[in-house]
C-alpha cells in the first residue's frame, strides 16, 4: 500500500499555510522543517492539495464504512457522516453509527407508512363527505328550478305582470355596465403604471479602470530572476533599481532616463547579478527576503535567508559580509547617517552593525517571538516589531528598551516611524493599525476600519518638516481584507478606503510630492490613487501577484515587483 512521508506532509502543510495567507507560520514551519531540502517540485503540487488529500481520505473512510458485505446491499441509501465522527471514530464504530442511522430510518419510513394509510382513511371519508354534499347541492338545485319553472308557466298564464321584463333587462344591462367598467377601469390603470423604466447603464469600476490602464509602450519589463522577485527598491540618488528574488541573488538594474521602452530589458550591459550562494541558484536557504540602499545610493545592503547581511557597491562589488544572526533576516535598514546598519531577525533579536568597522556593535534580545520590522526614528534608536505582539523601542549603548509598546492582539508585521520621527505607526494580524507617540505608554489611536490582516503601513512625506509642509500628514494601511485604507492621524480618522483590488494588498508607496499612491496586490494588478478624491488614476495588469511598489527619486517611473519572476518599470505621467 502506497503511504506518505513525513517530508511529504510537511510539504503539503507548507504549501497550505502559504496558500492560505499564513505567511509567518508558513515561514516558521519551512524553517525548522528543512523545507528547502526536499526534493519536491512545487511546480507539480496543484493549489489546494492539503485539502483535497483530506477530502479523499474522509471520503475513503466513509466508503469503508458504508460497504460492509454482512449488511448492505448496492441499491441501499448511501448514508453520509459527519467529517469529525470520520476523524475521531475507527472503522467498526463508524459502522455501527450507520446500523443505528439505517434502523432509526427504516422506523421513520414505517412510522410515515402507517400516518399515510391512516390519512388515506381519512381522505376517504373526506371525500364520500364531500361527494354527499355535491350530491345534496344538486339535489337542491334541481328542486329550485322546477319551483322556478312553475312560477313562470304561473307567469305565462296569467300574463298580469309584463312590465317587469325590461327591469330585468336593464337589471341584466347594468350588470353588463359595471362589468364594463371594471374592465375598463383595469385598462386604464395598466395605461397609467405603463413599463417599468429601463436600466440606465452606468460606467462599472472595472470600465474605469480599463480606461485608465498604463500603455504597453510605457512600461519596461525586467527580466533575468529564475524565481519569485520579492523586493524592489530605487537608489535614491541616481537612476538604480535593486531587485531581491527567491533564486539567491540581487540584480541591479541601470534604467535609462526618459521614456520606457515596451518589451524585455534584460541584456547584460544594464543589469549586475548580485550572486548570494556560488554554483548553481534556487537555493532556498539564500533567498534574498530584504533589501535598502544607502543615503547617499552608494551601497545596497541585501538580507537573505541564511542570516547573513551583505553589503554591496553599485559596481557590484561584495564589500561585507555581516555574521551573527542564527536565522534568517526579515528586515533591514540603514540610518540616515549612513554608519549603522539596522537587522531583524527570525532568531527574534535586532543588531547594529558598525559598517565601517564591518562588525556587530549591539545585540538587542528582547521579543520572545521573531523579530518582523525594525526602523530607525533617528541615527541611534530604533523600534522592532515581533510575533509576540510586542514592539520596543531601542537606542545603542542601552540595555534594555527605552519604550515599549503592548497593545496588540496578534503579530505586528510592520512598523514606521513618521517623517519627523515623533509618532510610530504599527499594523498587526490583530486587523489594527495604532499610531504611538513616546510621551505615553497607550496608543495614541487605534484604527479599526478593516476585515482582515493588515500587512503594510506607509506614512506620506508631507507635513511640518518635508519637502511637502502645506499638505496633511497621512497615513496609509494595506491589507488582506484587499483594501487600502487612508487616515488622517491627527483625529485617528478614515479619509478614504481605496476598494479596487480583488485579493490582498501586499505593498503601498507614496509620491515624491504626496500626491499619489501606488498600491500592489496578489491580484495580479497595481493602482495608482489620487490622494485628492480616492480615485484611480491609472492601473497596471501583470502576469503575477505583486510584492513591492516603489516610486523613484523624481516621481515619474514606478517599479514592481512580481511573483512571475519579472520586474516592471513604468512612466507616470498626468
Amino acid at each position: 500500500m502506497t503511504s506518505i512521508t513525513s517530508v511529504e506532509l510537511n510539504y503539503l502543510v507548507f504549501r497550505y499555510l502559504q496558500e492560505s495567507g499564513f505567511t509567518h507560520s508558513a515561514f516558521t514551519l519551512g524553517y525548522e522543517a528543512g523545507i528547502n531540502k526536499c526534493t519536491i517540485d512545487g511546480n507539480l503540487i496543484p493549489p489546494g492539495a492539503l485539502i483535497t488529500f483530506v477530502q479523499k481520505g474522509l471520503q475513503y473512510l466513509e466508503m469503508e464504512a458504508n460497504m460492509s458485505n454482512n449488511d448492505v446491499e448496492m441499491d441501499e441509501d448511501f448514508s453520509f457522516l459527519q467529517p469529525l465522527d470520520i476523524i475521531t471514530k475507527d472503522v467498526n464504530q463508524l459502522r455501527q453509527m450507520i446500523k443505528e442511522k439505517r434502523k432509526n430510518i427504516q422506523k421513520d419510513k414505517d412510522k410515515d407508512k402507517e400516518k399515510n394509510k391512516d390519512k388515506d382513511k381519512n381522505k376517504d371519508r373526506e371525500i364520500d363527505r364531500e361527494h354527499e354534499a355535491e350530491r345534496g347541492r344538486v339535489r337542491e338545485k334541481e328542486r329550485h328550478k322546477k319551483e322556478e319553472r312553475e312560477k313562470e308557466r304561473e307567469k305565462a298564464e296569467s300574463n298580469k305582470e309584463p312590465e317587469k321584463q325590461p327591469e330585468e333587462l336593464a337589471d341584466g344591462d347594468m350588470v353588463m355596465d359595471k362589468e364594463d367598467k371594471d374592465a375598463i377601469g383595469h385598462e386604464e390603470n395598466g395605461t397609467s403604471i405603463g413599463q417599468e423604466p429601463m436600466d440606465i447603464a452606468t460606467a462599472s469600476t472595472q470600465a474605469s479602470q480599463e480606461a485608465c490602464e498604463i500603455p504597453g509602450s510605457d512600461v519596461t519589463i525586467l527580466e533575468g530572476h529564475t524565481s519569485e522577485v520579492c523586493a524592489c527598491a530605487w537608489s535614491p540618488t541616481g537612476s538604480l533599481l535593486a531587485s531581491g528574488s527567491g533564486d539567491s541573488t540581487a540584480r541591479i538594474w541601470t534604467i535609462a532616463d526618459g521614456l520606457c521602452k515596451s518589451g524585455a530589458q534584460n541584456s547584460p550591459l544594464n543589469v549586475l547579478v548580485l550572486k548570494h550562494v556560488k554554483g548553481r541558484t534556487n537555493e532556498k536557504s539564500k533567498d534574498v527576503t530584504t533589501l535598502d540602499w544607502n543615503g547617499e545610493g552608494s551601497l545596497l545592503a541585501t538580507g537573505s535567508y541564511d542570516g547573513q547581511a551583505r553589503i554591496w557597491t553599485t559596481n557590484g562589488e561584495l564589500r561585507s559580509t555581516l555574521s551573527k544572526h542564527k536565522g534568517p533576516i526579515f528586515s533591514l535598514k540603514w540610518n540616515k547617517k549612513g554608519d549603522y546598519l539596522l537587522t531583524g531577525s527570525f532568531d527574534k533579536t535586532a543588531i547594529v552593525w558598525d559598517v565601517k568597522a564591518e562588525e556587530w556593535k549591539q545585540q538587542f534580545e528582547f521579543h520572545t517571538g521573531p523579530t518582523l520590522d525594525v526602523d530607525w526614528c533617528n541615527n541611534v534608536s530604533f523600534a522592532t516589531s515581533s510575533t509576540d505582539h510586542m514592539i520596543y523601542v531601542c537606542k545603542i549603548g542601552e540595555i534594555h528598551p527605552i519604550k515599549t509598546f503592548a497593545g496588540h492582539q496578534g503579530e505586528v508585521n510592520c512598523v514606521k516611524w513618521d517623517p519627523t520621527g515623533s509618532l510610530l505607526a504599527s499594523c498587526s494580524d490583530d486587523i489594527t493599525a495604532k499610531i504611538w507617540c513616546m510621551k505615553q505608554d497607550k496608543y495614541v489611536h487605534d484604527l479599526r476600519e478593516h476585515s482582515k490582516e493588515i500587512y503594510a503601513i506607509r506614512w506620506s512625506p508631507t507635513g511640518p518638516g518635508t519637502n511637502n509642509p502645506n499638505q496633511q500628514l497621512i497615513l496609509a494601511s494595506a491589507s488582506f481584507d484587499s483594501t487600502v485604507k487612508l487616515w488622517d492621524v491627527e483625529l485617528g480618522k478614515l479619509l478614504y478606503s481605496l476598494n479596487g483590488h480583488k485579493d490582498p494588498v501586499y505593498s503601498v508607496a507614496f509620491s515624491p510630492n504626496g500626491e499619489y499612491l501606488a498600491s500592489g496586490s496578489l491580484d495580479k494588478s497595481m493602482h495608482i490613487w489620487s490622494l485628492k478624491d480616492g480615485k484611480i488614476v491609472k492601473t497596471y495588469t501583470g502576469n503575477g501577484g505583486i510584492f513591492e511598489v516603489c516610486w523613484n527619486k523624481e516621481g515619474d517611473k514606478l517599479a514592481a515587483c512580481f511573483a512571475n519572476n519579472t520586474l516592471c518599470v513604468l512612466d507616470f505621467r498626468m
